[in-house]
């Protein structure tokens, strides 16, 4: 597998800018370069972060590694930059699908902007996008979660587990995406028992993104919300979220965990038997089954959505303690089948 650092990666954008120069956007002569890729090379873009944030970049490249073990392609991963702009994932974007890369897979909604531009321009190529439905194409599939869900069952844990009746939900930055984390989370909390306190916190606000890839800031914010006696803290911040992880558990008080099985990361060994569960999107079957769909000539597109009623998104089951709370682990049966069944709508909004 072949991974491409920020640093590289601006090396590479500026041929790719270089090369543009004489299409200026023509489609047919953009297409051209790539036509003779039949989906054996593959490309991700991470989300801020990258790789290595135990969470939500970590799941995409556990669908990489998977489809490179089992089908046989070669990958490529982009890593992003602090502080960069759209034309940035534009030219990395460009970069990958000049490769012959296909698909190119765009991790997380902050490349929709990007691949609206480079999608049009290369409709031989694949597009996936994570957590995005807004921009779309004969060439873009969608790779959309119902996160709320998810979060409604880590909030029927919460308010079942919690000692104080307090419990903490920190987002990493104020998006509408992040929103349906903190709607779903509150909602499981107040209709399993409606006198337990929710105290939610915002890291950053956007442009400012920050809040997903800085653990100084989730450590901080843990740390305040523990003061006000939260003893379940969920945290949905990326990156950022394992400074949350680190101070709740340093507390003896109970993680839980987002995207990926945070008790079962490397990263987080020292810190995993705080970490009561994990509210999990399937990211990694996500990007494989993008991939072979790709392989096998029949690539999706349009919108992919995964949710409770496909295991979509869930709730780890890791954690021994956990798994031995029967009562808990009914209730969250009982939400979960409720939900599927539509006895229960879980808001996207708080």
């Amino acid at each position: 597998m072949r991974r491409i650092t920020s640093i590289t990666a601006a090396g590479i954008m500026s041929a790719a800018l270089a090369l543009g120069v004489t299409a200026c956007g023509d489609s047919s002569s953009s297409s051209s370069s790539s036509s003779d890729s039949k989906g054996k090379k593959t490309a991700l873009a991470y989300d801020i972060g990258g790789r290595g944030d135990q969470s939500f970049n970590d799941a995409a490249y556990a669908g990489l590694a998977k489809a490179e073990k089992d089908l046989g392609v070669k990958g490529t991963e982009a890593e992003p930059s602090d502080g960069e702009s759209d034309a940035d994932k534009v030219q990395r974007l460009t970069s990958l699908a000049r490769a012959g890369n296909n698909p190119v897979i765009g991790v997380g909604f902050a490349y929709a902007p990007a691949i609206k531009k480079v999608a049009p321009k290369f409709p031989k190529i694949t597009f996936g996008i994570i957590d995005d439905a807004s921009v779309t194409g004969k060439n873009i599939a969608n790779i959309v979660f119902n996160e709320e869900q998810g979060s409604y069952l880590a909030g029927v844990a919460a308010a079942k587990v919690t000692k104080t009746n307090t419990v903490g939900f920190i987002g990493g930055v104020e998006t509408p995406l992040i929103k349906k984390f903190e709607a779903g989370f509150t909602q499981g909390v107040k209709d399993t028992n409606s006198s337990v306190k929710v105290i939610s916190q915002y890291l950053t606000q956007p442009p400012n993104f920050d809040g997903f890839s800085k653990p100084d800031l989730g450590k901080a914010a843990a740390q305040g919300q523990l003061d006000k006696k939260a003893d379940v803290i969920y945290s949905a911040a990326g990156l950022a979220g394992s400074g949350a992880i680190e101070a709740v558990s340093k507390a003896g008080k109970w993680n839980i965990g987002v995207d990926s099985d945070q008790y079962s990361q490397k990263g987080l060994a020292a810190y995993k038997e705080s970490i009561l569960t994990s509210v999990t999107k399937d990211v990694e079957d996500s990007v494989f089954n993008l991939i072979k769909s790709v392989q096998d000539g029949k690539p999706q597109s349009g919108e992919i959505r995964y949710g409770l009623d496909k295991d979509g998104v869930g709730l780890a089951m890791s954690n021994p303690a956990f798994t031995k709370m029967t009562d808990v682990i009914k209730a969250v049966d009982k939400a979960k089948q409720e939900i599927i069944d539509g006895k229960i709508t879980v808001k996207t909004a708080p």
